[in-house]
């Protein structure tokens, strides 16, 4: 039964896969990306990856088709493809997979007893976390301790892609390229505003529940982050952009991107005052296990607002660079 399951989620991944290769029409390829990650995280379940599965659905089924809608807005919805270039493409992508499918032939075999990961990796920490971190959720305890100051970085990559984005977003662009703000909103809808306000709050909850539960079980500061950001965005898109400035101070929210990296970095540089290496959470507390539980604690809450912020800017960006601000509009 499991690899009949198996086979038919690989087959519709493999199908949506292609729809989106041959699709003209970018809105339908980004609902089949986001099918496509629906799929991806129901692949991971089915193979004990719970984690990586709550952040496939919160990041590849939500967050990211949302960014995609908006940045449709302003490249349009039709792709112009250029038929003169299709056959050195397709070369391309071809070459390119033969050498990726060439590369696996130097992998171990899906699930081997023998590979490193099952020798060395896993049983590290399989074994010793709890003992050592003093949580259950294993994944957590390498992400956010053993492995922090490599999530550290990616605080700071999704941070400085934020500043990026936002720097090319707020280059002077004419008002007659803009499109009126009531095109960007779904005022109209009566049923989608009305459900948005009762799913709004819950989600908002979720997120919380999300961030300060992923000690326990699947979740942490990156799927809270991206859930929290999402509701946002879902509002902004019912009920307009100034509707959400309202609610959501832009100034504010800069300034909480730049605090929840400050915050990781805050913990490393305490411990490294209290004579520890930087990130080494034993420093405190006087019980190492209580000093890695509180670490761990201050840092997601550091990526999960810096990811929430990163990800409201981003996409107040988009919305703001759309608005016709003519008296007219």
């Amino acid at each position: 039964m499991e690899l009949l399951l198996d086979i038919s989620l690989l087959s519709m991944l493999v199908a949506t896969a292609v729809g989106i290769a041959l699709s003209r029409d970018l809105l339908a390829a980004v609902m089949l990306s986001s099918i496509y990650g629906l799929l991806s995280a129901n692949f991971f379940v089915n193979m004990d990856a719970v984690d990586v599965a709550f952040t496939e659905a919160s990041v590849g089924a939500g967050i990211s088709p949302l960014l995609m809608f908006a940045t449709l807005a302003i490249v349009g919805r039709h792709e112009r493809y250029p038929h003169q270039r299709a056959l050195a493409a397709l070369l391309l992508v071809a070459l390119t997979g033969a050498l990726l499918i060439l590369a696996t032939f130097d992998m171990p075999a899906f699930g081997a007893v023998d590979a490193p990961a099952q020798t060395h990796v896993a049983p590290r920490y399989i074994n010793d976390s709890y003992s050592e971190i003093g949580i259950p959720n294993i994944v957590t305890s390498v992400l956010a301790s053993y492995r922090g100051f490599d999530t550290f970085g990616e605080v700071v990559v999704v941070f400085a892609a934020a500043v990026g984005v936002l720097s090319l977003l707020t280059v002077s662009q004419s008002a007659s390229s803009r499109v009126p703000e009531h095109l960007l909103k779904a005022s109209h809808h009566k049923i989608l505003r009305v459900v948005s306000k009762v799913l709004i709050a819950p989600i908002l909850l979720f997120a919380l529940y999300v961030q300060f539960h992923g000690d326990y079980g699947p979740g942490g500061g990156f799927q809270a982050g991206v859930i929290f950001a999402a509701a946002i965005i879902v509002y902004t898109m019912l009920f307009g952009l100034e509707a959400a400035r309202q609610v959501i101070n832009v100034t504010v929210v800069r300034i909480l991107a730049a605090v929840g990296v400050l915050l990781y970095g805050s913990v490393g540089v305490v411990a490294m005052l209290n004579g520890k290496n930087f990130l080494d959470y034993d420093a405190l507390a006087h019980d190492p296990l209580h000093g890695q539980h509180y670490g761990i604690i201050v840092i997601e809450l550091g990526v999960g607002i810096t990811v929430a912020a990163v990800m409201i800017l981003i996409y107040f960006s988009f919305a703001g660079r759309l608005i016709d601000r003519s008296p007219d509009a």
